[in-house]
């Protein structure tokens, strides 16, 4: 092989490492997007509900504004009460924004959390929390969207409660997964995150 002719290849083979370097350089970074296959699993979708004052809900009415999701059920002892108060302080630190945001508690134990229930329970947390609940066959719909797991599980007593998924999803306008919420900040630090996508 002559001199010139090897001298172009190996400057070409440069080149097409020094590009790849780039690109990978920039997927890093952010600035440009890795593709997305089908391996990412999409996070939230279509459902038909019914709030604590019994009007009938779907993901459309969610959308426009940053939603809130988080699901439970109003038998939890701990877990569930603390992260309402906590999505609670982080609605009151919004102030006047909070009427451009959605928070939505949706139950997995439609047997016991029917409206009137949710509405009780929701009168002792900010006055922005949604309470959703409908039939179990429209629950299992709704948890499998969001990706949620949940069980009943039986006590000895007799009574039953609920191992769920305990993750505050943040949606954003278009009703599209952003990321797990965190609540493990003070409150004004939250909803400085949650004013980003307002």
């Amino acid at each position: 092989m002559n001199n010139p002719l090897r001298i172009s290849l190996i400057l070409l083979a440069f080149l097409a490492g020094l590009l790849v370097s780039l690109g990978v350089i920039l997927i890093g970074s952010g600035r440009v997007l890795a593709p997305s296959g089908p391996q990412a699993a999409a996070i939230g979708g279509p459902f038909r509900l019914t709030d604590q004052n019994g009007r009938t809900v779907t993901e459309q009415d969610l959308n426009g504004h940053p939603s809130l999701v988080f699901f439970g059920f109003t038998h939890c002892p701990d877990v569930c009460p603390t992260t309402l108060f906590d999505i609670s302080e982080v609605m009151r630190a919004l102030g006047g924004d909070a009427d451009r945001a959605h928070a939505v508690f949706i139950t997995v134990d439609p047997e016991r959390d029917t409206q009137s229930v949710l509405k009780d329970y929701l009168s002792s947390f900010d006055p922005h929390l949604s309470g959703l609940t409908g039939d179990l066959t429209s629950i299992t719909a709704v948890a499998k969207e969001y990706r949620v797991y949940f069980k009943k599980v039986p006590l000895d007593d007799g009574g039953y409660t609920m191992d769920h998924t305990a993750i505050v999803y943040l949606m954003d306008k278009e009703g599209r997964f952003v990321s797990p919420f965190s609540l493990k900040r003070t409150p004004d630090a939250a909803a400085a995150d949650l004013r980003r996508y307002l």
